[in-house]
């Protein structure tokens, strides 16, 4: 009986042990998984370009990356400059026509810019609200300032925009006086990573 109990110890102490082990280098391993599953999707979907890539240019490996990636470069260096944001406009406006089409473009445009550190119109501010109702508490993004539609009281009101998990693209827009919001101290790209986790990702302490 002795015997047995110690073999049980040992294999519990090495149950502990590979617990231990996984859970230490199951983020690293994932982290891996995921970059090297987007990046081969990446290489999937540049694959049609390849044959109009000259041929002394394909002896550099992922050569299509590199040219997709100056590529986009280039096209931000245009929009910068030169009068193609007018069309992009233009091809915006001719989208948001489409019945079908507006609702999944706005959302992952709306997604998009939530990301982009050099906008600062779409999400003002991160703000914690009492929603959907007393005591349960929500992650939202300041909208707007002094919006159309109001109680018609004296305080000041403010469009809040409440992304749901794990799509952001779709949420709640409530209207709420100031003495009801409270600004959190955290970027834009943190709170989106901690809504699309469900929690998991948490934002660096301040």
């Amino acid at each position: 009986m002795k015997h047995k109990k110690t073999f049980g110890e040992i294999l519990s102490i090495a149950w502990h042990l590979f617990l231990g082990g996984l859970f230490a280098i199951l983020p690293l391993a994932l982290t891996v998984y995921f970059v090297n599953f987007a990046f081969r999707l990446v290489i999937r979907g540049l694959s049609p370009l390849v044959p109009f890539i000259p041929e002394f240019l394909q002896v550099i490996p992922y050569v299509e990356v590199l040219l997709a990636i100056g590529a986009i470069i280039l096209l931000g260096l245009i929009m910068q400059v030169f009068v193609l944001r007018a069309v992009v406009h233009g091809l915006e406006e001719l989208i948001f026509k489409l019945p079908l089409i507006r609702p999944i473009y706005s959302g992952i445009k709306q997604l998009v810019a939530a990301f982009d550190q050099q906008n600062k119109l779409s999400f003002k501010k991160v703000v914690l609200v009492e929603f959907p109702r007393k005591d349960l508490f929500s992650i939202g993004f300041l909208t707007s300032e002094d919006p159309l539609i109001t109680p018609g009281d004296d305080k000041k009101y403010f469009n809040i925009f409440i992304p749901t998990t794990p799509n952001p693209t779709t949420g709640y827009f409530i209207i709420l006086a100031e003495d009801q919001i409270k600004i959190i101290d955290i970027s834009r790209q943190d709170a989106m990573a901690l809504i699309i986790s469900g929690g998991i990702i948490q934002p660096d302490k301040k």
